[in-house]
C-alpha cells in the first residue's frame, strides 16, 4: 500500500538569495497555481502565492524573482513538520 502525503512544501528560490516556503493540499493543486503563474507571461506584473493554511494571507512577488523551485511531499503530522 502507498503512502498519500497530507501536503506538499514547496521552496521558492528566489533571485535574491532568499528562500520562500510555502504549502499547498495537493500536487494538483500547487501544479494548477503554476501553470497559471508560468502562463501569465509578463515577469514584471506580481502574482499572489497563497501561504499554507492560512486562509485570505498571501505572499506577493514577481514572477521573474523565481530561479528555482523544490516540491517535497509531507506525509508527517503538521505538529512533526
Amino acid at each position: 500500500m502507498t503512502r498519500t502525503p497530507r501536503r506538499y512544501k514547496i521552496s521558492l528560490h528566489l533571485s535574491g538569495g532568499q528562500t520562500e516556503v510555502v504549502h499547498f493540499p495537493t500536487l494538483e493543486t500547487f501544479q494548477e497555481w503554476y501553470q497559471a503563474l508560468a502562463g501569465g507571461g509578463g515577469g514584471q506584473a506580481f502574482v499572489n502565492i497563497p501561504l499554507g493554511d492560512l486562509e485570505g494571507e498571501y505572499l506577493v512577488i514577481r514572477p521573474e524573482a523565481i530561479i528555482g523551485v523544490r516540491v517535497e511531499p509531507q506525509f508527517a503530522s503538521i505538529d512533526d513538520a
